[in-house]
């Protein structure tokens, strides 16, 4: 088995040099276009549902809905398309460090600033939104990594 530049002694080895290995620095611009287009609707689908389910009652389904395909779309071209460039010579750790750091930050402030008030500003609503939002972000990393994993986006490797 070939990871890079070596023969790793382990698969454990290898991930570990994918980890430091500059980020996406075997993607062009094209093929980032091309995984944004795989990539975005598979992040709907699994950041959706959590966002249905998990947002504050004060917000509508429809709202919730919209929530699902209005913040992702905010944040998902910048990940992908314009970070990977940004941190090409850098490690896929900082990269993914930024990147998925940046877009549930993002998002939580997008949302406040479309349905927020100073009269829910601190309560217990305005945080479990933000953790729903933070959470669908984590769930749909997650569920990319796994299919990364198994070459499933066959752009990623």
């Amino acid at each position: 088995m070939k990871c890079g530049g070596f023969t790793p002694l382990s698969s454990f080895d290898c991930r570990i040099q994918s980890a430091v290995e500059p980020a996406h620095s075997k993607m062009s611009p094209s093929d980032l276009w091309r995984f944004l287009i795989i990539g975005y609707p598979f992040t709907i689908l699994i950041e959706t549902p959590i966002l249905l389910i998990g947002l504050s009652k004060r917000h509508s389904i429809k709202r919730r809905l919209v929530a699902g395909v209005w913040l992702t779309a905010c944040t998902y071209p910048i990940v992908v398309l314009v970070m990977p460039l940004v941190f090409a010579n850098t490690s896929r750790a900082m990269y993914l460090t930024v990147a998925e750091t940046f877009a549930p930050l993002a998002e939580c402030i997008l949302f406040w600033l479309a349905y927020g008030t100073t009269a829910e500003f601190g309560t217990r609503s305005m945080w479990q939104d933000f953790a729903t939002i933070v959470c669908a972000n984590l769930a749909s990393f997650i569920g990319g990594e796994i299919l990364n994993a198994y070459g499933w986006f066959g752009l990623l490797g």
